[in-house]
């Protein structure tokens, strides 16, 4: 169909109303989209409602020619769609389902707070989480969609989180990444942290003027759902591990908020070979374990095996 907006405007410039309007009229009635919904609705309507409607099924096609012309409209957004209301047919504008779906991503975004989450883990679907012919995969997906249940059903009810641990590239971040977006698809508030990335901020923000340490510590052990990503992947200081790491752990034990964690390290080997040896080479075994005891009060150790998916 020609513009229609373009002819009502040609039909002002002229003296003869009656008869280009009726033109213009002839076109909007012969819209196939206009026609399909005319006789839809016919019960509903009479021949004098019908023409008493005229502006508003000229509004409809000359705003949904704008739209599919590329054309902004003072609803951006939103599509006019033609509606029965009291015998009388009105123009109604519903979101698009391009708009739709801004606002659920934009939702995602909000209710995930990124702390070194990687590119590729940023779209993470629970569905999409690789299991097959791996028994090992296919237990962690088990717990994991049924943690997802439990804590929709029940968000007040403590639920345990799990320690995912096993060999590099086998998906355990991608399995915490999924969570995390399922259950912001929820609107249940998530965080997930990248330790390293995230003590390496922590001993940058000493020195930082906008911030500070116990802000950014307050607001990662408050989180509804909290996601500790490749703990034990480097070297750990005495001040990280029991200021940072300890608080941390030690308000969400208290408060049973759920947690969880992911790591190349077993439980024990995290307790023996990474938390009780600092940074600078003591050992603090005693330390390690009360750190320890926190994480396995909070978490349930699940291992996860198989072939490295990042050379796939």
């Amino acid at each position: 169909m020609d513009n229609v907006g373009k002819k009502f405007k040609a039909i002002m410039a002229t003296g003869n109303y009656a008869e280009n309007y009726r033109k213009l009229m002839d076109e909007v009635y012969a819209d196939p989209e206009v026609e399909n919904f005319i006789e839809s609705n016919r019960d509903a309507l009479t021949d004098e409602s019908i023409k008493k409607s005229a502006s508003s099924l000229y509004e409809f096609v000359n705003k949904r020619d704008a739209m599919l012309n590329g054309k902004d409209t003072y609803a951006h957004g939103y599509e006019p769609k033609l509606v029965v209301n009291n015998h009388a047919i009105e123009v109604s504008y519903q979101p698009t389902q391009a708009y739709l779906t801004k606002v659920w991503e934009r939702q995602i975004r909000d209710n995930i707070q990124d702390l070194g989450m990687s590119k590729a883990l940023q779209n993470a679907n629970i569905n999409d989480y690789y299991h097959e012919e791996n028994p090992a995969r296919e237990n962690a997906l088990v717990h994991a969609l049924d943690f997802i249940d439990a804590y929709e059903n029940n968000p007040q009810e403590y639920h345990k989180g799990f320690y995912i641990y096993g060999s590099f590239g086998v998906g355990k971040s991608y399995l915490l990444s999924a969570i995390a977006h399922r259950l912001a698809n929820d609107n249940i508030k998530t965080t997930f942290l990248h330790f390293p990335s995230f003590a390496m901020d922590m001993k940058a923000l000493i020195n930082s003027k906008t911030d500070s340490v116990g802000n950014q510590v307050d607001r990662v052990k408050k989180v509804p759902v909290l996601m500790i990503d490749d703990i034990g992947a480097d070297s750990m200081s005495a001040w990280i591990r029991d200021d940072i790491l300890g608080v941390i752990l030690e308000y969400r034990m208290q408060n049973q908020l759920s947690t969880f964690f992911s790591s190349n390290f077993s439980m024990e080997q995290l307790e023996k070979e990474h938390l009780a040896i600092t940074a600078k080479g003591d050992f603090e075994p005693l330390k390690a374990k009360r750190l320890m005891e926190r994480i396995k009060f909070l978490a349930t150790p699940i291992e996860v095996n198989g072939k490295n998916l990042r050379n796939d």
